[in-house]
């Protein structure tokens, strides 16, 4: 195994295949998964990227599917342990392998980190719940756990994590703008634990413009889109549907504020660093990463409920632009990310090389099919 200090690292990151890297349109886990696997591969290391056919990446690219096979989601559990089993046939090639894939490639993940000595680190992008914390606890002797944020880092009580590394953005693609225009802006999954509902909710009751953009291609944000959004659209409050990078960039530079009105623990938004990137401040419900993520008073708003984010709209042009500019600069980069988890990467290896070597002798491949 390769010695972090003195040599660079052969690195395999599984993203999940629903979309592609980076994904056209709706930017989750597949968005961070593209900034860390450039940013590792502009610093040197050797990366592999198990990622659907549609892809676009420098680094070098495994797929099993051609395309993304968002359209069948819902056979998840399925599809994903076809698409993690092609990286893990291949672990004996890599110095460390990062999941960002679900349940099911967790356990094979497990498996290859206590028959090779691999070592297999897991983000976790999800909330934790009872049977997720029982599931990850059952195999936590054989993978690095990495936590998105603090709050989310808490609520797996028991579960030890190797660290916490925000997401981050590539700061070059959000342009600053020192003043903003006269409307609201909401951006998120067409979803009730979104709250697309409540900031339309929230413009009407101020009689104020808002603009509100994001996906709704899967059946049940259709069914939220049409049955607790559409009846609160009208002159003043339009849904843009999905939109490009360069088009989300001039409409979050354009608005007054972000309404951010999360109905859930999110483990973290990255609504609101992209806000903040461009200036905009963001008015945000307390919930999950919420408190790590806006510094309230100055770089917006951080409320209890609807009410409260009423009050807080009326106060917006209290917050400096600049300093929300300033917070990403200082914590979400893609270089900060990048130099993060090359530190986590540094201890997994660490704790391998103090650990015993491999507990069985393994077989040249997990499975022989």
């Amino acid at each position: 195994m390769n010695d972090f200090r003195t040599s660079k690292l052969k690195i395999a990151i599984v993203s999940p295949p629903w979309f592609p890297v980076p994904p056209p349109g709706y930017g989750g886990i597949e968005l961070v998964v593209s900034i860390l696997a450039e940013g590792l591969h502009r610093r040197g290391h050797d990366v592999t990227l198990f990622a659907s056919g549609d892809s676009v990446t420098e680094t070098r690219l495994v797929s099993v599917f051609e395309e993304a096979p968002y359209k069948l989601i819902k056979e998840n559990i399925y599809l994903e342990n076809i698409h993690s089993l092609a990286a893990y046939e291949m672990a004996r090639e890599f110095d460390i392998i990062h999941d960002h894939d679900g349940t099911g490639s967790r356990l094979l993940g497990a498996l290859v980190s206590r028959l090779f000595g691999i070592p297999v680190l897991a983000t976790m992008h999800g909330p934790a719940n009872k049977p997720s914390l029982d599931y990850y606890t059952s195999v936590s002797d054989d993978l690095h756990y990495i936590a998105i944020s603090n709050a989310q880092r808490s609520d797996y009580i028991g579960l030890d994590f190797l660290a916490t590394i925000p997401n981050a953005i590539k700061l070059d693609e959000y342009d600053f703008s020192p003043t903003g225009g006269d409307y609201l802006l909401f951006v998120g999954r067409m979803n009730e634990e979104k709250g697309a509902h409540i900031a339309a909710s929230v413009a009407k009751k101020l009689g104020r413009k808002l603009i509100m953009i994001g996906k709704a291609s899967e059946e049940h944000e259709q069914k939220y889109l049409e049955t607790m959004v559409r009846p609160l659209l009208g002159k003043d409050i339009e849904y843009y549907g999905e939109v490009d990078l360069a088009e989300k960039v001039e409409l979050y530079k354009g608005a007054e504020c972000v309404l951010f009105p999360i109905q859930w623990p999110e483990p973290f938004g990255l609504v609101m660093i992209e806000s903040m990137a461009c200036g905009t401040p963001v008015i945000a419900i307390r919930n999950g990463s919420v408190p790590e993520v806006i510094q309230d008073g100055k770089t917006g708003f951080i409320v209890e409920d609807e009410d409260g984010m009423i009050d807080a709209v009326a106060h917006i042009g209290e917050i400096d632009r600049l300093a929300c500019r300033q917070l990403v600069e200082r914590e979400y980069t893609e270089r900060t990310f990048v130099e993060r988890h090359e530190l986590a990467y540094e201890k997994a290896l660490a704790q391998s090389r103090e650990q015993a070597s491999p507990r069985v002798n393994a077989p040249q491949k997990l499975l022989e099919v």
